[in-house]
């Protein structure tokens, strides 16, 4: 079979299409970056802009020769709240204060004030609906996994991180089946807090990211994408990335899991050298 390409997600937005959500209270002086919240969510631009721009960065993806585009994550205020947006139990008015990403980052994040639960009515078909009418190559949609969703947010409800995981996973749950009866075939969980919180990983992340694809259909591919973090710059030499050494890479055949990684494996988060071909362990 020959290798096949795709993106991991995200790609540059347009300007003027309205979906500010952060911005550098301090200019990015010193080793932790402060934001401040402003606004967010696709009410806040075009939806015909928005849907313009999907089928641009798709088509962008197939001219380069990408085998799975993926919608660039055009409608996204940010990979994770996007998601929290469609959830229950998340207030986006109560902004609380947090540092995270392992220390690098202050924010004024929204709070968890109730039991997460999927709402009413779906939205990813639809991404992956306009992504998809623009090729004929099968795209990929990417979904912010729970140990993501729990560091970007502010527990105010739960006190019991192993049971946020698991609701977490079981709304995102709702949602990726959703998705996989819309057609798509190529679904990805960002989750970039296993470099960064391999205990958590450990103790319940994994058997979160069972719960995200529970049910999924064989012939759907099941994704993971986790990295060290990205700096808000290209210069930023001091960037607090995660432990390289805490990440793994491994590719699974069939509907098995795809780790999609950029660092070096370790034993520790899988117990086990990094599998280039075979079936994955834990899916």
């Amino acid at each position: 079979m020959p290798l096949q390409t795709t993106c991991i997600g995200a790609f540059p937005k347009p300007g003027g299409i309205g979906l500010a959500h952060w911005r550098l209270a301090n200019n990015g002086a010193g080793a932790v970056r402060k934001f401040d919240y402003i606004s967010g969510g696709e009410d806040g631009g075009d939806r015909d802009a928005l849907d313009a721009a999907t089928r641009g960065v798709v088509r962008d993806q197939v001219a380069c020769g990408i085998d799975i585009p993926t919608d660039g994550e055009q409608r996204r205020e940010n990979y994770i709240h996007y998601h929290c947006r469609h959830l229950s139990g998340i207030d986006f008015q109560r902004l609380t204060e947090k540092v995270h990403r392992g220390g690098g980052v202050t924010a004024d994040l929204p709070t968890i004030t109730g039991r997460i639960r999927a709402r009413p009515g779906h939205f990813l078909d639809r991404d992956f609906t306009v992504a998809q009418a623009a090729t004929n190559r099968p795209v990929k949609i990417t979904v912010p996994g729970p140990l993501t969703i729990m560091d970007t947010t502010v527990d105010g409800h739960y006190g019991d991180p192993a049971q946020l995981g698991r609701d977490l996973a079981d709304a995102l749950n709702v949602e990726i089946l959703v998705l996989a009866g819309a057609g798509c075939r190529h679904v990805q969980i960002d989750e970039p807090l296993f470099a960064r919180n391999v205990d958590d990983a450990l103790e319940f992340g994994i058997e979160c990211l069972e719960r995200c694809f529970h049910n999924v259909p064989k012939q759907v591919n099941r994704i993971m994408h986790m990295c060290c973090g990205y700096p808000g710059r290209l210069d930023e030499p001091d960037y607090p990335k995660a432990d390289p050494a805490t990440v793994v890479s491994a590719c699974a055949s069939g509907s098995s899991l795809t780790i999609q990684t950029q660092c070096p494996p370790a034993s520790r988060l899988f117990g086990h050298p990094a599998r280039h071909a075979g079936t994955s362990p834990y899916f």
